[in-house]
């Protein structure tokens, strides 16, 4: 019963259907393509006419893929991830259309998938349905055969009638009929490997890529969160302290005249409120990105950092030449998380922080570990931010955080 519903399965038709308009596809698309190959070697001589056909012909090479990838999702059930723009490498002509370069691995493999179409399906097609029309023919042998000519059906010289020749037509016919299925969906199989390996990139550049993709709308999300908290800042702190030192100036100016002393208090308090504004200011710059690191580097920022800590922390870097300022950054603020972590809510009597920079370009490895309570959570905003920054460059994070502690925040971040 099995075999028989894969004879009668959709997806067994589907098959059928998709070596026949392979079949079809191929042969237009391979005459076309190796005719515009063909004209824009001819035409290379006269004032570089063949570019111009080659360009055409590469742009209906891209049609056809992506038509394909269409056919193989629809009919197979099998997507194709097409080649990422930015993972092709060569020279860009003017002729060439935009993401087709003429060295690059992608477009001609496209080409070569766009030739070898047509005999591999043909092939397909030529068996698969080859067996299915044999095998029906074999195995309703018995109703037509004394209908032949000669007498009946011929193998070789021999004549087949009788009970035991339509038996054993008849049970080939079935055995041949059941197969069928089978070989129409395996041939499927093996034909969207063979799309797979010259249309796809490779599987780990693939996932890479999407891996990218994802860290990147998070890095996004991320600035984005950051550039409200800024706008957040400036408005419900500097900005309304800056407006009431400015009437605190005013209401100053206009005792002068009239009550010096007066005056000269609320310049006074005009000036603690100046003072106040830039220490908010500055604060708020060193959020963003701190001026001592890009004046002094790590150490000296850690450091800086370690010190406004409320908790007791040891910092140890060691980093003999020094990264991109983008990684130090990442790095910087790291630490500057995980620090205030620690002094919110890790119960913590000490932490330690160590950056090493591991050869050139290597790698620069940052671990803040503290002895408090632990039950970090991974997926929390802070630490979900940090990891998001890290990705943002190339990097890992990795959060160690057993209920009891310690805490243990690893990041590796590319130097490269």
């Amino acid at each position: 019963m099995f075999l028989i519903r894969e004879l009668v399965s959709a997806r067994t038709w589907l098959a059928y259907i998709h070596h026949l308009v392979g079949v079809a596809v191929g042969f237009a698309a391979a005459w076309i393509v190796l005719a515009g190959i063909a004209g824009s070697l001819a035409g290379l001589p006269f004032a570089l006419i063949g570019l111009v056909v080659l360009g055409f012909t590469l742009r209906f090479v891209g049609v056809i893929t992506r038509l394909e990838r269409v056919r193989f999702a629809v009919l197979l059930e099998e997507p194709l991830p097409a080649w990422p723009s930015q993972a092709r490498a060569g020279y860009r002509m003017a002729v060439v259309p935009r993401g087709k370069k003429l060295t690059e691995r992608a477009t001609w493999r496209e080409v070569a998938y766009i030739v070898l179409r047509a005999p591999v399906s043909a092939l397909f097609a030529f068996v698969s349905l080859g067996a299915l029309v044999m095998g029906l023919a074999a195995f309703l042998l018995p109703l037509y055969n004394e209908f032949l000519p000669s007498g009946g059906a011929h193998v070789g010289a021999v004549v087949l009638h009788g009970f035991w020749d339509m038996l054993a037509s008849a049970s080939a016919g079935l055995a041949l009929l059941l197969a069928a299925p089978w070989l129409a969906q395996g041939f499927a199989k093996m034909d969207a490997a063979l799309a797979r390996g010259l249309l796809c990139p490779p599987s780990d550049l693939a996932a890479r890529v999407t891996e990218l993709e994802r860290s990147r709308e998070r890095v996004v999300d991320a600035a984005e969160s950051e550039r409200r908290r800024i706008e957040r800042d400036l408005h419900d702190g500097a900005q309304q302290r800056l407006v009431a030192l400015a009437m605190e100036l005013g209401r100053a100016q206009a005792r002068f005249d009239d009550d010096l002393d007066t005056a000269r208090r609320l310049v006074d308090h005009a000036h603690v409120e100046a003072k106040a504004v830039l220490t908010e200011l500055r604060n708020l710059v060193r959020g963003v990105h701190p001026p001592v690191l890009s004046d002094r580097g790590l150490d000296a920022a850690l450091s800086g950092l370690a010190a406004l800590c409320p908790v007791p922390v040891d910092v140890e870097v060691d980093v003999p030449v020094r990264p991109k300022p983008v990684v130090e950054a990442a790095a910087y603020f790291v630490v500057a998380e995980a620090l205030t972590n620690v002094a919110k809510h890790s119960r913590a009597s000490r932490a330690r922080v160590v950056v090493e920079g591991h050869g050139f370009p290597g790698t620069l490895s940052v671990v803040i570990t503290d002895d408090g309570i632990g039950g970090a959570d991974a997926d929390g905003a802070g630490l979900r931010g940090l990891a998001d920054r890290v990705e943002g460059v190339d990097g890992r994070l990795t959060v160690e955080s057993p209920p009891g502690g310690p805490t243990i925040i690893a990041g590796e971040l590319p130097c490269g």
